[in-house]
């Protein structure tokens, strides 16, 4: 098969049109390993019918999802990055449910993967308010193999090395499988397929969120669909609410539009109680 960089960069910009992820130049050789494992699926022979097949026979998008779901990376285990969890926990969560009252607290897990992170958040959550039943979580990714696997709620010993042994005891069960996720968790996370860069489709899912968390995602993405996003979270959070990058993630360089706040010795992110004018 001939794979050149013209190949590439044609279905390099294909998945940068319809998702805002961009794959860098690195990453030829391991988008090369993966068009052909879809050539053998399909019995295609080239890059060039690989790249017709995507742009005019499937009309479902299904293998436009296999592919998608080939080269996205999914790296992640409950309890990531725990002192920003410890931030959340302890200062942002009282703090917006003191001002919520008796209201429900709403989270989105944007990119939430296999599911570690809305589920890490569930039991944050449980254990933090009272009652502990009055929130929700809404976790969105585009990889529908991922997104089966969040729902199957089973892990092996890396995914769940981080959880306090308390916390594993009440909230997991050990099997032949792994660990699995208890009921009382999961029932607390919706499960949806979403295109971040898809603004419609997210503003779908409510305008009403208390907290956005889209942790080690937004590296991914290119600058302008960084802006696009974010600016969509904007949209789809309470004044007031919070967002959570990755540890070495920054808004500075997409918006101002968020007050940045110190709160239990981390930066954190904030959609002002009162709009002023954003600046994108």
């Amino acid at each position: 098969m001939i794979f050149g960089f013209r190949e590439f960069c044609e279905i390099r910009n294909h998945i940068y049109a319809r998702t805002g992820v961009h794959i860098g130049d690195q990453k030829v050789y391991l988008l090369r390993r993966r068009v052909e494992e879809r050539l053998k699926a399909l019995g295609l022979s080239s890059a060039e019918e690989y790249i017709a097949y995507l742009k005019y026979r499937d009309g479902s998008g299904k293998e436009f999802d296999e592919l998608v779901s080939s080269v996205t990376v999914n790296e992640t285990y409950f309890f990531r990055e725990f002192p920003q969890l410890q931030t959340f926990a302890e200062h942002c969560l009282p703090e917006v449910v003191e001002r919520k009252n008796t209201g429900r607290i709403h989270i989105l897990s944007a990119g939430c993967s296999t599911g570690e992170e809305p589920y890490t958040l569930s039991i944050i959550c449980q254990e933090m308010l009272d009652p502990p039943h009055n929130f929700s979580i809404t976790a969105v990714d585009i990889d529908y193999r991922a997104l089966e696997k969040a729902k199957q709620g089973i892990y092996d010993e890396r995914s769940v090395r981080d959880v306090p042994q308390v916390y594993l005891e009440k909230y997991f069960t050990r099997t032949s499988k792994g660990f699995v996720v208890r009921d009382e968790v999961r029932r607390f996370v919706t499960f949806r397929k979403a295109n971040l860069n898809d603004r419609e489709a997210l503003l779908a899912l409510g305008r009403d969120f208390d907290f956005v968390f889209c942790r080690n995602v937004l590296i991914y993405f290119s600058d302008d669909s960084r802006r696009r996003v974010v600016e969509t979270f904007y949209a789809m959070m309470n004044p007031g609410g919070y967002i959570f990058l990755g540890h070495s993630e920054s808004l500075s360089r997409i918006t101002s539009a968020f007050e940045l706040k110190r709160m239990g010795g981390n930066l954190v992110y904030r959609k002002p109680l009162k709009e002023l004018v954003r600046a994108w």
